[in-house]
């Protein structure tokens, strides 16, 4: 399994502190399931993790990705797949930490060894009140259009205090 934990330590330092300084998120993996038996080398599979937004405190999203397995894939060297599905809630009382971007990335992923990324990105449909997550691969020469979004209605939490007011979904001018 490629978790982005691991492939952080596989880079130089340089490359190391660039990702750490445009607020790279770390996922969790909760779990994988082989998709495709390899003989003598990692199986194909799909893996389901999780991170939290970190400029918006009480969303988590959870994503599902294919990640390709034989002896490229043992050795980081195989180009995994562009599918990938993101389902993303309210888990808690929702405060905005920081002022919030137009299409600001929350995640990123390499999907290749130098070409190929998964992202995700975040919007706000201010009109609504609600946070949408999109995810996508990006290819330097050419996209995929596989792609996934998912919606967050920030709503009050069940244990918060009712006069606590709501959180805005808005953007930094």
């Amino acid at each position: 399994m490629r978790t982005l934990h691991a492939t952080i330590f596989q880079l130089s330092a340089p490359v190391c502190l660039m990702l750490a300084l445009v607020g790279v998120t770390a996922a969790e993996e909760l779990g994988s399931v082989d998709t495709k038996w390899r003989p003598l080398s990692p199986d194909d599979s799909i893996s389901v993790e999780v991170f939290d937004d970190e400029k918006i405190q009480g969303v988590a999203c959870y994503l599902s990705r294919a990640e390709t397995g034989g002896y490229k894939g043992a050795m980081d060297m195989a180009e995994d797949t562009s599918h990938a599905s993101l389902d993303c809630h309210q888990v808690g009382p929702i405060s905005i930490r920081k002022p919030l971007k137009k299409g600001e990335s929350v995640f990123r992923e390499r999907r290749s060894l130098i070409f190929k990324s998964m992202k995700v990105l975040r919007y706000c449909d201010s009109k609504r009140n609600v946070i949408v997550y999109l995810v996508y691969s990006e290819k330097f020469f050419d996209g995929s259009p596989q792609n996934s979004v998912s919606a967050v209605p920030i709503s009050h939490w069940v244990s918060s205090e009712p006069a606590q007011g709501l959180a805005r979904c808005v953007y930094t001018r």
